[in-house]
């Protein structure tokens, strides 16, 4: 699931968008609303969490064109104001979903998975195959039993995988499903990484990490062609 969050408080918007990642999101962070536009053109994003009141490009107008556009995106508008006519002016706006600051934390999680849930095909509370088990909603995962102790990012690898159900899923969706725009840039410093997206040796990296803590029989295998599947 990715994510992005539009706030001009810079401190608020990385708080978020830290929260997020913790709990399995991939997440990117603009400061104005026309940052916030151009991140939307680039990247298919499940959720916005967009502040009303950002600088350059108003709030108001993101979520417009967005909605104009025919985005799949869902909106959970952010604002300072909790009045009733303010929130009902964001919601005639597009906005799927409307929270006042301040707000608790868990909340705007599960604000966030429910829009997603909106957006996307359905996923099972649990996901099983080869013995692994994968639980969505606890964020756990066992193989034969075994706790495999992931990392957010290897979890959601590990999920895309168990979704395919046996299929191909390449290295170019997992980066575009599974990483932040600004996160694991090139293993090696000889090989930067494109401006605003991860190294592809990022998913390589990981995959190495989820295939070690998987164990043997091996189950993870390289699809020529640039794909992997479980």
């Amino acid at each position: 699931m990715r994510v992005l969050v539009a706030e001009d408080e810079e401190t608020l918007a990385e708080l978020v968008a830290t929260g997020l990642r913790r709990a399995g999101f991939a997440v990117d962070t603009v400061y104005s609303g026309d940052a916030a536009l151009a991140y939307l053109g680039l990247h298919d994003y499940d959720v916005v969490v967009l502040d009303r009141d950002l600088p350059r490009v108003h709030g108001d107008d993101v979520a417009r064109r967005l909605v104009a556009s025919g985005s799949r995106t869902r909106i959970l508008m952010l604002t300072a104001s909790g009045a009733v006519e303010d929130r009902v002016a964001g919601l005639d706006l597009g906005a799927d979903d409307y929270v006042s600051k301040p707000f608790e934390f868990p909340e705007l999680v599960s604000r966030v998975r429910a829009l997603r849930r909106r957006s996307a095909r359905p996923v099972p509370p649990q996901l099983e195959r080869h013995g692994i088990r994968l639980d969505t909603v606890r964020r756990s995962a066992l193989r034969d039993g075994r706790d495999l102790d992931l990392s957010p990012k290897e979890f959601t690898v590990l999920q895309l995988l168990l979704e395919a159900d046996g299929g191909t899923v390449g290295a170019e969706e997992l980066l575009e499903r599974a990483w932040d725009a600004g996160a694991d840039p090139s293993p090696d410093p000889q090989l930067p990484s494109e401006q605003g997206r991860p190294h592809p040796g990022a998913v390589h990296a990981c995959m190495s990490e989820l295939r070690a803590k998987l164990g043997e029989p091996a189950l993870i295998r390289t699809v020529q062609g640039g794909g992997y599947a479980l």
